[in-house]
């Protein structure tokens, strides 16, 4: 993992090394998909989002400016896609459970991606069956809300990187996240599901 944040690579990818690029696009590819997935939960869709941004990606590197802003760069190239590809279609980590009813505890590791743990068999089909309800959750969000939390606790991005791939201040991004685990939330209570009723364990 260490050379994806390698400014050398990145720079030879710039200077059309066709290798470096190919590597960049092996380092990037499963993070790439993982959020276009989470965006669709759709395979067909994220796999088509994945590869125009991969092809955007070597087209376009010539033109950055700031090597250090690779990742935003690049999760804004697959945000604009996945936008695109829901427009014209309608026309694993897991989230942590309990960030949905904590989302006032914007200081915690949490909301840097940390999450909780669970070794027995029993917690893990039970945080399985979790993650699959908080996922068909996601898609009843509004598209911004949905993009910032799947970015910020799927794919594990500051609040200043996600600002910087969607172009809004910080605090726009911390608004859309508050409001989207509020949204969560309410969907999850809708379905008369939570903590007590999932019997979740902090």
């Amino acid at each position: 993992m260490a050379m994806m944040h390698s400014d050398t690579l990145i720079t030879r990818a710039k200077q059309g090394d066709q290798n470096a690029q190919g590597k960049l696009v092996q380092l990037w590819y499963k993070r790439i998909y993982n959020f276009s997935y989470k965006f669709f939960l759709d395979h067909d869709l994220a796999m088509e989002a994945t590869q125009k941004t991969f092809i955007s990606m070597c087209r376009s590197l010539a033109g950055l400016q700031d090597v250090a802003r690779f990742k935003s760069w690049l999760y804004k190239i697959a945000v604009n896609y996945c936008r695109e590809e829901a427009r014209r279609r309608k026309g694993s980590r897991a989230l942590s459970f309990d960030i949905v009813w904590n989302k006032e505890a914007e200081d915690s590791p949490q909301w840097e991606g940390s999450g909780h743990r669970h070794h027995n068999p029993e917690s893990q089909y039970h945080q399985s069956e979790l993650s699959e309800i908080l996922q068909e959750a996601l898609l009843e969000l509004s598209e911004e809300q949905r993009e910032v939390v799947i970015m910020k606790e799927y794919e594990g991005l500051k609040f200043r990187e996600i600002a910087e791939v969607l172009n809004i201040s910080e605090n726009t991004v911390k608004s859309r996240m508050y409001y989207g685990l509020d949204g969560l939330k309410k969907i999850l209570e809708k379905k008369n599901l939570t903590k007590d009723t999932l019997g979740y364990e902090l």
